[in-house]
């Protein structure tokens, strides 16, 4: 069978699935279950994959999809829900107000500069779930929290859970990764600036929301993107985000209060003490000195914790390797240790604590069908070859052009498995040896790849159905993709053309 038909027989749960979610609003459970059996059949009938080959990379695939993926799903959302049941939401929501009623720069706080750092010491959704939950909490349409924080949750990415995709890339490319580093952050950094802006257009619904807000949103872009950019040059690839958030966390909300302060007209405000504040926001704060301390930052710490873990041969396959589950030193199991310990000290009984984490579960038994089935397909399509096939096609037909697109198999990767980590496992060493072979910068091409992947997120079922189990939206998994896809399309072309121009120079 030649290479183009098999270009296109690999393409079909990929096209089918996107309209699946876009065109025939297909809610994602079933949408990507009805995908995972074409999938199956393919690889069956087409590729010739053994058939229990093809059921232990399933199975691999849902184990992954359940721990750490949807542990993380479940922690964040029921975090949420138990802010709502002890009220300190409402104190959030007070104390957020205190800082800006301006929705726009809420945005800026939450879905970005929050959102980031999120992704920058977690990733696993935890970006998307929690300030999405929140911005809803306050009052913003939940479908427009939901895309607001998926298009949000894109730069951050590259360097997300303490920079464990670039890391994963520099080994399976061989390449030096503070120099990796440095090229991710430099492909992204004009995107860090534009971001923002969009998310401000997106608020107000015209490009005219960005009038009176442009010093500020500048601001927070730039306090983003260039300690990311100094950081990513000087210190190597855990970093670059965690630092670059905090940032611009600080600028936004900083300047928020002086543009408060300075408002002609003071609006009548609840004062909340500092001691409310700080119970209110325990268990994010916990959560976020849990992560912190279990990270590779602290290597003494993390080691410990990271021995907790269970080695499991799942997949069958030629140099298959085990399936480790971390059992404490994943974030999922930090974010529900933080929030029970949080809930306590805020008053609530253990009793009422598993009362709402069994509701949380039951809330997510669609996203968990979602999850599973669209990471057993990942599995089985990089397993069986058929990744491989589109891959190696699009490097046959694009040539010495293949920089314009190299973004987009990063993006592809993504979209199939969720994870810029996985889509740098899967397509780094493609990117690599193309580099080589046309005369093009190889660190320059698998930076490439990876700034590619963070437009995926976006537009990945795993990452939609994260967006729709935070704000309520189950079953509406196709808006959210024809509201996303159109960003990611426009994001994914315009990188192309810099990686493109860049490769001539570099």
């Amino acid at each position: 069978m030649s290479n183009i038909v098999l270009f296109a027989l690999a393409l079909i749960p990929i096209v089918g699935l996107m309209i699946a979610l876009g065109v025939m609003r297909i809610p994602a459970h079933k949408a990507c279950t009805i995908t995972l059996l074409i999938t199956v059949i393919l690889a069956l009938l087409v590729w010739k994959m053994p058939a229990l080959l093809v059921a232990t990379a399933a199975l691999e695939g849902a184990v992954i999809g359940l721990w750490p993926i949807m542990i993380v799903i479940v922690a964040a959302i029921f975090t949420y829900n138990l802010a709502v049941h002890t009220k300190s939401m409402e104190t959030i929501k007070t104390m957020l107000s205190g800082i800006t009623t301006d929705r726009r720069i809420q945005v800026l706080i939450l879905a970005w500069g929050f959102g980031g750092f999120l992704e920058a010491v977690a990733g696993y959704g935890t970006a998307v779930a929690i300030p999405a939950s929140i911005l809803a909490s306050l009052g913003f349409d939940p479908l427009f929290a939901a895309v607001i924080c998926l298009v949000a949750n894109t730069v951050p990415t590259a360097f997300g859970a303490v920079g464990i995709p670039v890391t994963t890339l520099a080994k399976v490319t061989g390449l030096n990764v503070s120099i990796l580093s440095f090229n991710v952050a430099l492909q992204l950094v004009v995107f860090i600036v534009i971001i923002p802006f969009i998310l401000v257009m997106m608020t107000t619904k015209s490009v005219k929301g960005i009038k009176g807000v442009v010093g500020i949103t500048l601001a927070s872009g730039l306090a983003f993107a260039l300690p990311q950019l100094l950081v990513a040059k000087y210190l190597g690839a855990e970093l670059p985000a965690l630092i670059g958030s905090i940032a611009s966390m600080g600028v936004t909300i900083f300047l928020a209060k002086r543009m408060k302060k300075d408002e002609s007209v003071s609006s009548e405000k609840q004062t909340i003490s500092m001691k409310d504040g700080v119970l209110a926001w325990l268990p994010y704060i916990l959560i976020f000195a849990f992560v912190i301390l279990s990270s590779s930052l602290f290597p003494g710490l993390n080691g410990i914790l990271t021995h907790v873990k269970s080695s499991i041969p799942i997949y069958l396959g030629e140099g298959a390797a085990p399936t480790t589950l971390k059992w404490i030193a994943t974030p999922g199991v930090l974010i529900i240790l933080a929030t029970f310990i949080g809930g306590r000290i805020q008053g609530a009984r253990f009793r009422e604590m598993i009362s709402v984490l069994g509701a949380t579960m039951k809330q997510l038994k669609k996203s968990a069908i979602t999850v599973v089935s669209i990471v057993a397909m990942a599995k089985i399509m990089a397993y069986s070859g058929m990744i491989t096939s589109i891959a190696l096609v699009l490097v046959q037909m694009t040539g010495r052009y293949f920089p314009l697109f190299a973004p987009m198999i990063g993006m592809l990767g993504t979209f199939v498995t969720g994870s810029d980590t996985s889509s740098n496992i899967l397509f780094g060493a493609l990117q690599v040896e193309v580099a080589n072979s046309i005369h093009v910068n190889p660190y320059w091409l698998a930076a490439a790849n990876t700034a590619g992947a963070t437009a995926g997120k976006m537009i990945s079922p795993q990452s939609i159905a994260v967006a729709t189990s935070a704000t309520g939206l189950i079953g509406s998994e196709g808006k959210i993709f024809n509201k996303t896809v159109k960003f990611c399309i426009g994001y994914v072309s315009v990188l192309g053309v810099l990686v493109f121009v860049g490769s001539l120079f570099l």
